[in-house]
């Protein structure tokens, strides 16, 4: 019976959560007139033009390849450099281990937009203003500290005999990260990969402050609002294009994303 009472709230709570996708969705196939008449209403003569003017007029199809571009870049990048990471602060002894990792924690604790102007020159002094690589770099920095932290976390929990027999086999510290710790930690890379992409695609503000003459798909978005005037379906559209990627890797990796972060939480 306990269940069954607690299963209302979170049915309402999925509710919450479906009903603006739907909302958006149902907006997107409206004309503008008919948005106008009936905000609130269910579209009445579905039609796809809000979309199609989205991508080609609206440039989001430049838009997106820029998005998917720094985000795939980022996510490799990140996955690997924290598992190297994480590997080397969970399994290796080294002096200073503890402090390193303890700065790595308090670098969480820093906004972002206390940094952005020392962040700002940084990136025009390496000339990565306005290129791609300087966003994937950018993104890189900006969320190694939390994904470091995961794949540590994770790594601290695996039993080290498997490392011990490992290097008593003869292999060295980078074999025993490729072939042992690698694969075992492959839940949470999964989950950090995931969560990753989902920081990576929805930013804004970075995006806005290194690709000043390009744009990424949610910069382009937000540009769809006007000054004075919004086209409420074309916006709506657009937003429907930005979120179907992720709603699309979530629902494929649904069950790695939830056995990704349980075993990590019981192995931190």
């Amino acid at each position: 019976m306990s269940k069954r009472l607690l299963s209302i709230p979170m049915a309402l709570i999925a509710l919450s959560c479906l009903y603006p996708l739907f909302f958006a969705l149902n907006n997107a196939l409206k004309t503008n007139k008919e948005d106008i008449l009936n905000r609130f209403g269910l579209a009445t003569s579905p039609t796809f033009e809000n979309f199609t003017q989205a991508w080609t007029r609206s440039h989001l199809s430049d838009y997106f390849l820029n998005s998917v571009t720094a985000t795939v870049g980022a996510v490799l990048l990140l996955m690997l450099l924290a598992s190297m990471a994480g590997f080397a602060l969970a399994i290796l002894r080294f002096p200073l281990r503890h402090l390193v990792f303890i700065a790595i924690l308090a670098s969480l604790m820093i906004p972002v937009q206390v940094v952005l102007v020392p962040f700002y020159k940084t990136v025009i002094a390496f000339g990565l203003l306005n290129t791609r690589i300087g966003l994937i770099l950018s993104y890189t920095a900006f969320f190694l500290p939390f994904s470091i932290y995961l794949m540590t976390s994770f790594y601290a929990g695996l039993p080290r005999e498997l490392t011990e027999a490992a290097r008593i086999d003869g292999a060295r510290f980078w074999q025993v990260w490729w072939f042992v710790m690698l694969p075992l930690g492959k839940p949470a890379l999964i989950t950090l990969g995931i969560l990753n992409a989902l920081y990576c695609w929805n930013d804004v503000l970075i995006s806005l402050l290194v690709l000043q003459d390009k744009r990424t798909l949610m910069v382009g978005i937000a540009a769809l609002r006007g000054e004075y005037t919004t086209n409420i379906p074309l916006l709506s559209a657009g937003i429907v294009l930005a979120a179907l990627p992720i709603v699309a890797i979530y629902l494929i990796f649904q069950r790695q994303i939830v056995n990704g972060i349980a075993t990590g939480a019981v192995k931190g």
